[in-house]
């Protein structure tokens, strides 16, 4: 099989199911921005030093490629067929039951935290943010067509253990969280 098929040559891609649609498609846009979360989600299991969180990310990242399969099938019956597995209550109590744990590890918050730290710290920031921007993807598609909202559910809560994630980070290597003091710069860097 190659990698290149000339269909996409014109701006259109197909979903899965056979029907075609314009790449810059709101369903498109959902699915890819998931992708693209799943590929930060890699750079940034690549840089932590800490194996329970690449770990985690390595389970992260096949329930992401389930939900882009999710996102990329827009007929309910054929998803059922294919076996596709949709989003699931449990992955997104199993993501809270992660920041919980995690948050035990940490310091509370006192003030909004900077992007930054350690290299590890700052990849999951990013992804973060590249979540955050799949969720909205999911939420405008969701205005227009048929999407789980425990898709929707779980994007959000991925986001906040990925803000966990950051600070974890940050936390294992002894780096304090850089805090934000408005007007005056970083605090704790």
């Amino acid at each position: 099989m190659k990698v290149y098929t000339r269909r996409g040559d014109t701006g259109e891609t197909d979903l899965f199911g056979g029907e075609r649609v314009a790449k810059d498609h709101l369903r498109v846009e959902a699915y890819g921005a998931v992708d693209e979360l799943n590929a930060s989600l890699g750079a940034a299991a690549a840089s932590s030093a800490s194996a329970d969180v690449r770990a985690l990310v390595a389970e992260l990242q096949a329930r992401l490629f389930d939900l882009g399969a999710h996102l990329a099938t827009p007929d309910p019956v054929r998803r059922a067929k294919s076996e596709i597995p949709g989003p699931r209550q449990e992955d997104v109590d199993a993501l809270e039951q992660r920041i919980d744990a995690f948050e035990g590890e940490l310091v509370p918050l006192r003030r909004f935290v900077l992007p930054g730290g350690t290299a590890a710290a700052a990849d999951f920031h990013l992804a973060r943010t590249v979540c955050r921007r799949a969720e909205r993807r999911a939420v405008a598609l969701s205005r227009n067509e048929s999407v789980d909202p425990l898709a929707l559910r779980f994007l959000n809560r991925l986001s906040d253990l990925l803000f966990v994630l950051a600070r974890v980070e940050n936390r294992r290597a002894g780096r304090d969280d850089v805090e934000w003091s408005p007007r005056g710069g970083a605090q704790g860097a």
